[in-house]
Formats: C-alpha cells, structure tokens, sequence
C-alpha cells in the first residue's frame, strides 16, 4: 500500500492487476445452473446419511410437500412455485433423423448451448408430462427456466417404446442437438419406466460419450450398467427414489447403487431417498440444479 496525500490508502499497481485477473475468470469456473426458486425447492430436513455421504435420507410428507405445496393436489401446484415467462422460450417441434421424424418440444437454445438436459417420461406419458408446469409441485417449471435462464436446452420427446427401439430415437434426438452444441454435457433423466432408455443409452456408442450424467427419478435398476461406456467413463449417476415405492422397491434400488460403489469405491453416484414418498415423489422433489452443478462440477 501507499499513502495518498489526503492519508488514505491506494492499492498498488499489482494488486489492482489481480484483482482484475480475478474478476476476468472464465464463466466455466462458476456452475452451471445460477439459483432460480431454490429456496422453495430445496430438500426438507435430513434425516440420515450413510455411504460417506453420498446416500442421504430426507423428510418427506404428503401433508406438507403436497398439499401445501399444491393450490390442488397433484394437479396445480401454487404460483409462487412457476414463473410462466418461461414458456415464450417453448417449443413444440419435430427434427427429422436418420431415426424418422421425432416429436418433441425444447425449451431454451437450439444452438450454442451450454448444456443439454432431456427428460424421458415413464408408461402412459408423453413429451407433454415433462413440459407441465403446475404439476410435480412446479418441478418441471424449474428445469425449464433453469435451461432457459442459463444458456442451455431442455428437451422433452415421445418414443415408441422403452427398448431399443425407443433408445435409438432418443440418441438420434439427442445427438441432433449435440452437433449444434459442441462440447455441452448431455444430461438424461428417466422417469419410472423410462428407466430403461437410460441404461441402453448408457452404452450408445455416439451419445455416451456425450453424457455429462444420468438421473434415475423412481427407476429401476439394470447390472448390464457395468459394461457400459457410461460406466468405465465414470458418468455420474443420481438416483432419486420414494421409501414407500411399490413399482420399484426402494431396497432394490438401493442395493444396486451400493454395488455400484462397491465395483468402482470412487464413482461419482448420489441417492437420495424421500422417506413414506412414492413412486411420482423423485420428479416432484428431486433438485434438479443441485444435481446438474454436482454432476458438471466432476467433469
């Protein structure tokens, strides 16, 4: 420091020179995703964690998570839930592909993004569901003005089937955008049964090496993972799943993330388990920023 003639101090030279580097940093060195709502999204209390930490057990009830959270149960939620500005960045489209032609709807942008997130409905959905803004507590709602507020692109599609049919439309889709978006992790979530789409795309010999991570809201589980590319390049994996689930067993699911940590004791896999939720309760609760920053920050 120096002395002005007035007795105050004045940085050097060299560390306004830092200071400036400092501010200069490249956008990368921040997340991904900027805050949107995350105060009303963010998990209720912890109840237990186990695995180091990567597994944790969070509170949840219907009487507030639900019912309090919707302005009528499980099919609108309260507004201060969604900002609906959002569905001006929203298209309903259809990319034809070496797979056909592809309905689906984006939300954010077609080229240059920085990201990629498609979400895969389960049985009985559609490219709809995941584009429903008042239902799922407003979740859906999140995503989208997360992609849109952020430089990224949002997808939802319909396929035919949750086998190998539907997953080659799925990377068609996916890989479409990719090659507007070089370099932006492709981000999938599977709902339910959609689950299956993502252990085949986990192994999609164009897309998996695209994949910044999977998420498994309400899924099921696949061993067929660990011969994967996903898998051997460590994509990182999240599973979100209701203590109560009667499709898919919670214990189940549990088991095969614990085998997946035994296989590979550094592999970057989260679970989080909403303790009396059911089968629909991992798209309502899961935190879709925390999860995507957790995931980009590893690659």
């Amino acid at each position: 420091m120096t002395r002005t003639g007035h007795g105050r101090t004045r940085a050097m030279p060299v560390l306004a020179a830092a200071l400036s580097l400092l501010l200069a940093l490249p956008a990368a060195a921040a997340e991904l995703l900027s805050p949107f709502k995350d105060r009303l999204f963010a998990y209720p209390a912890t109840l237990a964690e186990a695995d180091g930490g990567r597994h944790v057990t969070v509170d949840y009830r219907e009487e507030r998570d639900i019912n309090g959270r919707d302005e009528v149960p499980e099919r609108r939620v309260h507004g201060t839930y969604v900002d609906l500005g959002v569905r001006r960045a929203q298209k309903d489209l259809v990319a034809a592909t070496a797979a056909g032609r592809i309905a689906h709807m984006a939300v954010g942008r077609q080229e240059k993004a920085r990201f990629i997130v498609v979400y895969l409905h389960g049985q009985g959905g559609s490219r709809r569901q995941g584009m429903d803004d008042f239902t799922f507590g407003g979740n859906f709602n999140r995503i989208k003005n997360l992609a849109a507020g952020n430089g990224g692109l949002y997808l939802t599609v319909d396929f035919p089937d949750f086998g190998a049919g539907g997953a080659r439309l799925v990377a068609e889709l996916a890989g479409h955008y990719a090659a507007r978006s070089p370099g932006a992790p492709v981000f999938v979530a599977c709902g339910s049964m959609g689950g299956g789409l993502c252990w085949r795309l986990a192994d999609d010999a164009a897309l998996a090496p695209r994949l910044g991570g999977l998420l498994l809201l309400g899924s099921h589980w696949d061993e067929g993972f660990f011969a994967s590319r996903a898998f051997k390049r460590k994509v990182p994996l999240f599973f979100g799943h209701g203590g109560n689930d009667r499709v898919y067993p919670v214990e189940k699911q549990e088991a095969f993330f614990r085998a997946i940590l035994a296989r590979a004791p550094g592999y970057p896999a989260r679970f989080i388990r909403f303790e009396t939720g059911s089968h629909g309760t991992p798209i309502r609760m899961s935190d879709w920023r925390a999860t995507l920053n957790w995931m980009a920050a590893g690659r």
